[in-house]
């Protein structure tokens, strides 16, 4: 066990997470696949990524995909593992199925689709992070509440002084969670796709965080400075009290602004 399994495992303990966060790699080659994983081809037949993903996220399998096992377009494109560039028959086959209603500017918004370099890689594995025996690309962690993600932001904020940027679409949620973090290297949220709601059993109160690997030491130092201090996902109690207690930074503000001060919650340790 590496220590960034620990740092996930430390992840999942902090705020409760129901669904096993995924470790992503993507492969160059076969020689490359884990001892763990299973090969999709061979245990289960075709399969679309987020089905792999579900097997993680719930079973704590490793799954292998090549190529040909891929049944969904969104990752064989995404992932680069065909053609489907402008003016290619596949991209023209394609547009019309964008969910843009105006077929001229289904153009403009597919040239922004994330993409990996086209041949560079002919598999994935996705596999269970706390214990995974591969350095991944990208792990996804599987919200099962608005509250986690909020601990999230937070732990980022935390860390970077700064809100996190975020675009939603409405679908292929596992291109843009695990190829936009490894084009970008920043952080990614996404609504589950329709596809992960109808064969890969999401649930409707999820969401998807998208952990670039090289953001990992950043994400955990945030959460476990919330821990040692305040705002930790444990720590919030709700009770429908008035004139509730704060911490005390609360009094010397209301001080300044020449307000009432109340009662103060005690220090943590």
């Amino acid at each position: 066990m590496s220590a960034w399994n620990e740092k996930v495992k430390d992840i999942i303990n902090w705020l409760s997470l129901e669904l096993k966060p995924q470790a992503v790699k993507m492969l160059t080659g076969e020689d490359e696949i884990p001892l763990s994983a299973i090969k999709a081809g061979e245990a289960f037949g075709h399969m679309s990524f987020c089905q792999a993903q579900a097997l993680t996220k719930r079973q704590g399998q490793t799954i292998y995909m090549g190529k040909k096992e891929h049944w969904c377009w969104a990752t064989l494109v995404g992932f680069g593992m065909v053609d489907c560039s402008p003016e290619s028959p596949a991209f023209e086959a394609l547009l019309p199925f964008l969910g843009i209603q105006d077929a001229e500017k289904a153009p403009a918004f597919f040239a922004e689709f994330p993409m990996l370099p086209e041949g560079k890689y002919t598999g994935t594995v996705v596999g269970p992070a706390a214990a995974a025996d591969f350095e991944p690309d990208v792990i996804l962690i599987n919200c099962n509440n608005n509250f986690q993600l909020r601990s999230l932001f937070m732990a980022i904020k935390n860390q970077t002084g700064k809100m996190l940027d975020v675009q939603f679409e409405a679908l292929d949620s596992c291109v843009y969670t695990i190829v936009k973090s490894m084009i970008t290297g920043e952080y990614t949220v996404a609504v589950p796709d329709p596809g992960e709601q109808e064969r890969a059993l999401a649930t409707d109160n999820e969401m998807i965080f998208g952990l670039p690997f090289s953001k990992l030491d950043e994400l955990h130092a945030g959460l476990l400075q919330m821990e040692k201090t305040f705002g930790s996902y444990h720590s919030m109690q709700p009770i429908m009290e008035f004139d509730f207690a704060r911490p005390n930074f609360y009094n010397r503000l209301f001080e300044l602004w020449g307000l009432e001060t109340g009662k103060e919650l005690p220090l943590r340790k």
